[in-house]
């Protein structure tokens, strides 16, 4: 069993809407999303001894990382668009 195969109707739904490579990032970018969730939720009780308000060091790192993946992954999404689209309405 692939680690896709839980997502294969997800996958399905937007590839149908949005051709095979959009779906499939559009599958990451929601995946990307509840990670962040999952980290954002973990940091709520993983806390530093100096500062309380602020969660630790690599719950910080993790979630700028998926933020920067979320961003690259978006916009590739709209680069792919934007190509269809100029391919669609020429001049």
């Amino acid at each position: 069993m692939s680690d896709l195969d839980q997502h294969a109707d997800e996958l399905d739904h937007y590839e149908t809407m949005m051709g095979p490579h959009r779906g499939k990032l559009a599958v990451a970018l929601d995946m990307v999303t509840n990670a962040l969730v999952l980290v954002g939720q973990h940091g709520v009780y993983c806390h530093t001894n100096r500062d309380a308000d602020v969660p630790v060091m690599d719950i910080r790192v993790i979630t700028a990382e998926l933020t920067k993946a979320k961003q690259l992954i978006q916009t590739v999404m709209e680069g792919i668009r934007a190509e269809r689209d100029s391919s669609a309405n020429p001049g």
